[in-house]
């Protein structure tokens, strides 16, 4: 069945890349929305302003997510709040924000599941359409893949190899049960290195914002 929460959550943080102060609310919302994401610092129109999150809604997802609409209005930095959401189970929310980036937090999505699991989530009177994995589908960008693959229950397998001796090669399997998630994925935070700082600064990208 179809979910959301059981009443509004709020944040208030600095955005990672703009360094603005930003005020996030995550609203319930009924069957069928799917996660919204509404811009209420623009003088637009209702239906100008909202994002559904989609597919077709994504913009760019080179360090930093970011998705847009028609009418030119965007939504980046959603990477943490989209991985509580599904991590939670959470299906729809209606999400308004006065800035233009989702504000870090810890640069975890830690905090938000903390506030959904205290607010509580809420079944709703609908049934829940998902997508089956039939074949084997794999994304490539140079040597980073990502491949899904039939499977019975959803399990995860994560590599990651840097010639930095800090961060070096690691691995990580798990199965996404019984809140697995909330217990070993919720707290892992953004990490780069210099040069990557370098890149995102002479892009636009990591001006002001921090992490404890």
């Amino acid at each position: 069945m179809q979910t959301t929460l059981q009443t509004t959550v709020r944040f208030q943080g600095a955005a990672l890349h703009s360094g603005k102060s930003v005020n996030l609310r995550i609203h319930p919302a009924p069957a069928g929305s799917g996660i919204v994401f509404e811009r209420t610092d623009l003088a637009l129109s209702l239906s100008q302003r909202r994002i559904r999150v989609s597919p077709a809604a994504l913009i760019e997802a080179n360090l930093c997510t970011r998705i847009g609409n028609g009418a030119g209005v965007t939504v980046s930095t959603i990477e943490h709040l989209m991985a509580a959401l599904a991590g939670c189970g959470i299906h729809n929310a209606h999400i308004t924000l006065d800035a233009e980036e989702v504000p870090i937090l810890d640069g975890s999505a830690r905090p938000f599941v903390a506030s959904f699991i205290a607010v509580s989530i809420r079944q709703l009177r609908a049934p829940l359409r998902a997508i089956r994995v039939l074949r084997p589908v794999e994304v490539r960008d140079g040597a980073a893949f990502a491949r899904l693959e039939p499977a019975p229950h959803l399990s995860i397998a994560f590599e990651i190899d840097f010639p930095d001796a800090a961060i070096g090669r690691q691995t990580k399997d798990l199965a996404l049960c019984n809140g697995t998630f909330v217990r070993e994925l919720a707290d892992s935070r953004t990490f780069c290195r210099m040069a990557d700082v370098d890149f995102m600064r002479a892009n636009g990208l990591a001006l002001g914002g921090t992490m404890d």
